[in-house]
């Protein structure tokens, strides 16, 4: 199968997490993954993963904060591949907990930097290339945490970032699917800064979630559809 044959799929957050355990199952024969993430040596890891499962990877390390990077990026890829057939966004800001009167102020705008403007810059790069795609799809990690004790920086940007989604997913439906992916509790390092004390070994394995949202895949995807995984 030549390059240009293969399906393109863009995993941002793919150093660690759902993000790392998808871009390995994704990747083969017929998926090029391009690997975004800001830690070089999990990309490197991700690299070696999929080589040795006989896929290949593209790494951009890269911020998604950076968005004159962004633009680097989206230029590339439309030079090499002409489009994005699949975007998985799992990257995210995990702040202290913290009473919502205490909310230190970096970690507000870190929360608001990460999880809503450059969900948004992202958007805007990614959304030209998907629809140059047969049928361009993005899945957006949805963590909803409104009204939960001292969430409030990271359940209002992720409750901002799905407003955000499902918005894109009603005006773009016609041309791209954009639909929600919810994952069950697993060891990731979110959540472990969330609940350092938990019983980790009653979570769902980040492998098996990762293998459910590449079966599901194989099923057709509903614009604005919530996957459950």
């Amino acid at each position: 199968m030549t390059e240009h044959s293969q399906k393109i799929v863009l995993v941002t957050g793919a150093s660690r997490g759902l993000g790392f355990a998808a871009a390995r199952a994704l990747a083969g024969a017929d998926t090029h993954v391009v690997a975004l993430a800001r830690t070089v040596g999990g990309l490197e890891e991700l690299d070696d993963a999929v080589r040795a499962a006989g896929g290949e990877a593209t790494l951009v390390p890269l911020d998604i904060t950076d968005d004159a990077g962004l633009a680097r990026m989206g230029a590339a890829i439309h030079g090499r591949w002409g489009r994005v057939d699949t975007w998985l966004h799992t990257a995210v800001f995990a702040p202290p907990l913290s009473p919502a009167e205490h909310i230190p102020e970096k970690d507000f705008d870190k929360s608001l930097a990460v999880n809503v403007r450059a969900f948004q810059r992202l958007l805007r790069v990614i959304d030209p290339l998907l629809r140059l795609a047969p049928r361009g799809m993005a899945l957006i990690a949805a963590d909803d945490r409104t009204g939960t004790k001292f969430h409030g920086a990271y359940a209002a940007t992720k409750a901002a970032q799905s407003a955000i989604t499902r918005a894109w997913a009603a005006e773009a439906a016609k041309w791209i699917t954009v639909a929600e992916v919810v994952p069950p509790p697993m060891p990731t390092a979110v959540r472990g800064r969330f609940y350092p004390g938990e019983n980790r070994a009653k979570l769902a394995s980040i492998d098996a979630v990762a293998e459910r949202l590449v079966a599901r895949l194989e099923a057709p995807v509903a614009a604005g559809e919530r996957i459950v995984l």
